[in-house]
């Protein structure tokens, strides 16, 4: 009997040791707190709203026990890298690179820390990998801006039929939107378009280069490009001087200087990112796993104010741009 009595007792004991080791365990785990770095290349409407998504995501999924130590490189690459080694000496938990200048930073900066990727177009054009299949590894992984470019040469055949030549404005400094540019040239040119590459290097010469691409083009195209979408007032003073129509790759570039584009919601984007991130965080999901991913759903939107200027009359499916 004494001995029945004893094991009861030690079971009782381990019992109560297993229990208060689980409590301890899920107290550690509801104590611990998360410092995520942010690199975001330039202001400007598309990509502070993938920054806004992100963070909303993470704060619905953490509440206090995320900060976020948020910093703009003002449209310089340079300063990316100075950001990114900031964040890395201050072993930040997660690093979110929005824009593929920030992206490209982040990779050459850390191997270990783990970086999420939003409103870059192509990791593979980006990160310079070969045959990319859609899945980075090592430490990167996060989201794609990219929409369907056939797509946006089918809209701009929709809107303009009777044009014979369409200028392609970018930043040459950015690859991805290189990227975009080959891709729609071909695209348009199987439209029977003759399309022109007009690179400029920076916003110094953005306003020379468009001026000789107005000048010289029936419709322009502008593809997803961050120093565009900073300087889309310089662009419109010229293309509606010369009553020319942009074709843009984004809304916030459309809302600037377009008058209709295919464009995704970067504010969703960014979400997703967050989302993301709390699966690495919290779940302890493996980043060299997880695929890019892209938005859901494409929107056909117009600008309102550019097209009634150019006198241009819109399908009924497109949504109109609020100002």
């Amino acid at each position: 009997m004494k001995k029945q009595v004893l094991a009861v007792s030690l079971a009782s004991l381990m019992s109560i040791g297993t229990i208060g080791s689980v409590t301890a365990v899920n107290a550690e785990e509801s104590d611990k707190t998360y410092t995520v770095g942010i690199c975001q290349l330039v202001q400007h409407e598309a990509l502070d709203a993938a920054t806004q998504g992100f963070k909303d995501a993470l704060t619905d999924a953490l509440g206090d026990a995320v900060t976020f130590e948020e910093k703009n490189a003002q449209g310089d690459s340079n300063t990316c890298s100075t950001i990114i080694n900031g964040l890395v000496s201050d072993n930040v938990d997660l690093i979110l690179a929005n824009a593929t200048a920030s992206l490209q930073a982040a990779a050459a900066g850390t191997t270990d820390i783990p970086i999420l990727g939003t409103a870059v177009t192509d990791y593979g054009v980006a990160l310079e990998i070969d045959d990319f299949d859609g899945t980075v590894g090592g430490n990167i992984s996060g989201t794609s801006d990219l929409a369907p470019l056939d797509q946006q040469a089918a809209m701009l055949n929709e809107l303009f039929p009777d044009a014979k030549t369409v200028g392609l404005l970018y930043c040459s400094a950015e690859a991805n939107s290189q990227y975009q540019v080959d891709t729609v040239k071909a695209a348009l040119e199987d439209l029977g378009y003759t399309c022109s590459d007009y690179a400029f290097s920076d916003s110094n010469d953005l306003a020379s280069v468009a001026t000789s691409a107005a000048s010289d083009s029936d419709v322009i195209y502008v593809p997803t490009d961050n120093t565009v979408a900073s300087n889309t007032e310089i662009i419109n003073n010229i293309c509606s001087a010369e009553k020319v129509p942009v074709i843009a790759g984004e809304e916030g570039i459309c809302q600037g200087c377009g008058v209709a584009t295919l464009s995704i919601s970067y504010y969703d984007l960014g979400k997703a990112t967050g989302e993301m991130a709390v699966r690495i965080l919290k779940d302890g999901e493996d980043i060299s796993t997880m695929p890019i991913e892209y938005a859901p759903n494409f929107t056909k939107e117009y600008n309102p104010t550019i097209c009634k200027d150019l006198g241009i009359e819109i399908p009924d499916d497109y949504k109109a741009i609020e100002e």
